[in-house]
């Protein structure tokens, strides 16, 4: 097996992108991979994600392309948009100084005449979604028969999304000579056919990540009620204080469940799962990437793909469905030599399972105390501090310019420590109030903090447990914002568009909705309020956005933000 690229005989424009990228080793996966795919072997790969498989076939893909030959000789088919765009910018960066070799990317959801446009220009290689390819091959659209490697990456996932019959329609459209490259994450019998079926003597190539995976990662997990998750995971969120959280989830209602519960309690937070469009989804990775959001909330099928540095905490809200999964949502965290940690949350039925998963780990997780309220106040106000402190020594290291007449005015009339206290109180955080964790059964704990209550079918939890959040006036706050119809806002639909895009509100934290010519007025959950009103310099179609609960004096204040 090699240790270093320059054993590979390798093109000298691939050389000089893998330098420029300060890759001079590479992984398990690329090190078994890249020889074999040189060769022109038929491979079953096992590998997460995460471990540099995509260079793995990227660069013996590079290395096969005749630049000469103005037709589509390489096929990556991915499951979802987001792994599409993925391998497609790594393939790109391998191709810096080969600019010969012409790249495109296809895929569901984008309009077909751009990528009518990117067909046209001969790409050499394409990356596509299964279902966008076999529309364009009932097109007529697109010509595969000079393939000559085919690579199927997350192809465990393509099946289960139920991809399988259009992935058969699609290579029956290339030629059987040509060389197939399945990457799997997990290895179901299905996989096991599709190569039988579609390979010719190939080598399955093992690559052990799950001990790669976890080595690094701090594993814990928590013992509690379904109906108490999302009280546990505010806390741990607020005790913690992560700048990067990827939280997992099984179903799409779940994911949705999490984030309108999250945002009602201020975090900045968004989902990612199949139902969002394609622009939808750029906008929420940018976010998270950016860190203009810390959390994101998502399905294993949502995430895969994803390519997210510096993610601090990954947390298991619904325990995976299998051992393997777990492994690729805690990978997301710990990467490139860098600590993790990891939190599931884990009910008293799921004890055995978590047994078993601790067996295939070959690794204890560590049972994790749900923080108590005074420890939360007690982080926070060590935060406060330390920001504090470091406000006052930013100062004095860059003597930045102050109001002096303020400040003198300030010190001739008062104490120097009455200034102090007043400005400390004014700027320091407000505390959150927490709900009483309800624990069933579990007698680990015995925090003051907790209480343990019996539980009842009718009411769950007799009668305590009331959903806070709905569509009614107890929990709505009335505001009014200055844009109407007058402005192209004729409906709910777009007005909720704009909450989303301006101020990342979802609907369900939105009650009654008014449009009138030149304003509207809409109900808000309470929780939310600060937050809108305190953005600023936010605008819509180049009108400032204002934002008020003062509906009486409405007019006087847009009139004065416009003049």
């Amino acid at each position: 097996m090699i240790s270093s690229f320059t054993e590979l005989n390798l093109l000298t424009q691939i050389q000089e992108a893998l330098k420029e990228l300060n890759f001079i080793n590479p992984t398990p996966v690329q090190a078994l991979v890249i020889p074999k795919m040189i060769e022109g072997i038929d491979i079953v790969a096992r590998s997460q994600t995460g471990t540099g498989k995509t260079f793995a076939f990227g660069i013996p893909m590079i290395q096969k392309i005749d630049p000469q030959m103005s037709q589509i000789q390489s096929l990556v088919l991915c499951p979802t948009r987001e792994l599409a765009l993925q391998v497609f910018t790594e393939i790109n960066k391998l191709l810096k100084f080969y600019s010969e070799i012409r790249t495109a990317v296809i895929y569901g959801g984008e309009k077909y005449f751009k990528q009518f446009s990117a067909l046209s220009k001969k790409p050499h290689i394409i990356v596509a979604t299964p279902g966008r390819i076999l529309d364009l091959l009932k097109q007529k659209k697109i010509d595969l028969s000079n393939v000559k490697l085919l690579v199927l990456d997350e192809a465990d996932e393509m099946l289960k999304m139920g991809f399988q019959e259009d992935v058969e329609d699609i290579l029956k459209t290339i030629p059987s000579e040509r060389q197939t490259a399945l990457f799997s994450a997990t290895m179901p019998d299905s996989i096991k056919k599709i190569a039988a079926k579609y390979q010719k003597n190939s080598q399955t190539l093992e690559i052990s990540n799950k001990n790669i995976a976890v080595k690094s990662i701090k594993q814990f997990y928590f013992i509690v009620a379904d109906m108490s998750k999302n009280l546990v995971l505010e806390r741990l969120l607020d005790y913690q204080n992560p700048d990067s959280v990827i939280i997992f989830a099984n179903t799409k209602r779940n994911v949705d469940n999490i984030t309108d519960y999250l945002q009602t309690r201020n975090f900045l937070v968004d989902a990612l799962h199949g139902d969002l469009k394609q622009n939808q989804r750029q906008y929420v990775l940018n976010n998270f990437r950016n860190k203009k959001i810390k959390i994101l909330v998502a399905t294993d099928v949502a995430a895969r793909g994803l390519d997210i540095s510096d993610v601090q905490m990954v947390i298991n809200y619904d325990l995976s469905n299998d051992y393997e999964s777990y492994v690729h949502r805690i990978g997301r965290t710990g990467r490139a030599g860098k600590s993790g940690v990891s939190y599931s949350f884990i009910n008293i039925r799921q004890k055995m399972k978590l047994k078993n998963l601790e067996y295939y780990l070959k690794e204890k997780l560590l049972l994790a105390e749900i923080p108590k309220i005074e420890d939360i106040y007690q982080q926070q106000d060590q935060l406060f501090r330390n920001k504090v402190i470091q406000l006052v020594e930013n100062y004095q290291s860059n003597n930045l310019s102050i109001d002096t007449v303020l400040m003198d005015n300030l010190l001739e009339k008062y104490d120097h420590e009455l200034i102090i206290k007043s400005l400390l109180n004014y700027i320091s955080p407000c505390r959150k109030k927490y709900e009483n964790i309800i624990v069933r059964n579990v007698s680990s704990y015995n925090n003051d903090d907790f209480i343990k209550k019996p539980y009842n079918k009718n009411n769950r939890i007799n009668g305590d447990y009331v959903k806070k959040y709905e569509h009614n006036n107890v929990n709505m706050t009335k505001l009014i914002i200055n844009i109407g119809k007058n402005d192209r806002v004729y409906n709910p639909a777009t007005f909720l568009q704009i909450l989303y895009d301006k101020f990342n509100i979802y609907r369900k934290n939105i009650g009654y909705i008014q449009h009138f010519p030149d304003k509207t007025v809409f109900e808000i959950n309470n929780n939310l309020v600060q937050r809108i009103k305190s953005k600023k310099d936010i605008y819509w179609e180049n009108k400032l956005i204002i934002i008020s609960d003062n509906l009486d004096n409405y007019s006087n204040i847009n009139n004065k933000h416009n003049n």
